[in-house]
């Protein structure tokens, strides 16, 4: 089996302070870390303004900045050196600079909007958090970036970790293309060691919710099934909840909080695709004030049921799902997981699984097994622990 654990800032820092010397010379102002996170319910309610709740993992990406005074930004990445890219900050337009660059580059050309003058930067980038594995590694990356920034720009002392957040949105959906909801980056810059959080994506206000079932940990299986954000399929379930909305003469599905599903969905009687996704959207929002409750009852049991009908209603109604996140449910269920289910945005990623803290390496192993017995690539798998936010290291 093939682990994935977090590694200690302490490592990380002297080893990329090296790295920035070497690649792009000089020392940097400072080491700027933000973290990947689960969802433990809430799938797809953030741009819909329902609620999710969700807790930062111990996997991070790490950024070395220094400021320049030029407007010009270069950004280097330690996994993909030969991406490298330099640049005119006022020339950062949606898509130019492409690719993971375009995370960055984002954030660097809306804060420079914000700051009212010259924003630059030499970044070196360190991504820890794992990739195409729907723990959003690319939130990790805009809001250690974001976060870098704002400490070291006088001009942007007055952003908070709330307009942070919302600034790493509009990065990733103006600059690289992905249509985010804003709870991985509110997670990410947000959140508080142990604990998860839940956010009402409605004016994204946070409550802390304690993380009370110390005799279970939750199991992340990266199933290697590639996910992204920005292959269409994401932005075509939004779509889809837009059209409701209109249909149904709302703002946004969290109008319908509390009122009957079954009239709701008979509202938009001769359209199924926006039934289903309307009927999973509404159910879920349920469900996650449902799992609130249950934690704070340390009802684990509670817990696992409420997991297992979110992927039940990810798979069917919204049709997130896929062969691998299925597969990775059911074994480790079939294990002795008190339940599990797909987390992200979908379309392949991973999977959590609640599990009594005894029994995970079986757990692990069954569903490793069971990948191998259907022919699939083994998964990776980590252990998630409510964990601290974004942070300077020094």
């Amino acid at each position: 089996m093939r682990w994935s654990p977090a590694t200690a800032d302490e490592e990380v820092e002297p080893d990329l302070r090296a790295a920035f010397a070497r690649e792009i010379g000089g020392a940097p102002d400072g080491v700027w870390a933000a973290p990947g996170r689960i969802n433990l319910i809430g799938e797809h309610t953030d741009y819909n303004g329902g609620w999710c709740l969700p807790f930062a993992l111990a996997h991070r990406t790490y950024c070395a900045v220094r400021a320049r005074p030029d407007g010009r930004l270069r950004v280097v990445s330690r996994q993909a050196p030969e991406q490298a890219w330099e640049g005119e900050v006022e020339q950062i337009r949606a898509g130019s600079p492409g690719g993971w660059v375009a995370y960055v580059a984002g954030v660097v050309a809306i804060l420079a909007q914000r700051a009212g003058g010259p924003v630059g930067a030499d970044i070196l980038v360190d991504g820890r958090v794992p990739l195409g594995a729907g723990l959003s590694s690319s939130a990790a990356l805009s809001c250690s970036s974001a976060l870098a920034l704002a400490e070291l720009v006088p001009g942007l002392a007055a952003v908070d970790r709330a307009e942070l957040a919302q600034v790493c949105v509009r990065a990733e959906n103006d600059y690289a293309g992905a249509a985010t909801g804003g709870m991985d980056q509110t997670v990410s810059l947000r959140a508080v060691d142990g604990h998860a959080l839940l956010v009402d994506c409605d004016d994204f206000s946070l409550t802390r919710v304690p993380w009370t079932l110390p005799g279970h940990e939750v199991l992340v299986i990266d199933t290697r099934a590639h996910h992204s954000l920005a292959d269409g399929q994401y932005a075509a379930r939004r779509d889809t909840c837009e059209r409701a909305c209109r249909s149904l003469g709302v703002a946004s599905l969290r109008e319908l909080h509390g009122a009957d599903v079954d009239e709701a969905l008979g509202r938009l009687e001769g359209d199924d695709e926006a039934q289903r996704r309307v009927r999973h959207v509404l159910t879920e929002n349920t469900r996650v004030l449902d799992l609130v409750a249950a934690l704070g009852q340390e009802d684990a049991e509670e817990v696992g049921r409420l997991m297992v009908a979110s992927h039940v209603s990810l798979r069917d109604d919204y049709e997130v799902s896929c062969r691998e996140l299925d597969l990775a449910v059911e074994a480790a269920g079939q294990a002795g997981a008190a339940g599990a289910r797909m987390t992200g945005g979908g379309f392949g990623g991973s999977a959590l699984a609640l599990v009594r803290r005894g029994d995970v390496e079986d757990v692990a192993a069954a569903v490793h097994e069971a990948f191998l017995a259907e022919g699939l690539e083994a998964p990776h798998l980590l252990r998630a622990t409510p964990s601290a936010p974004a942070h300077r290291l020094s």
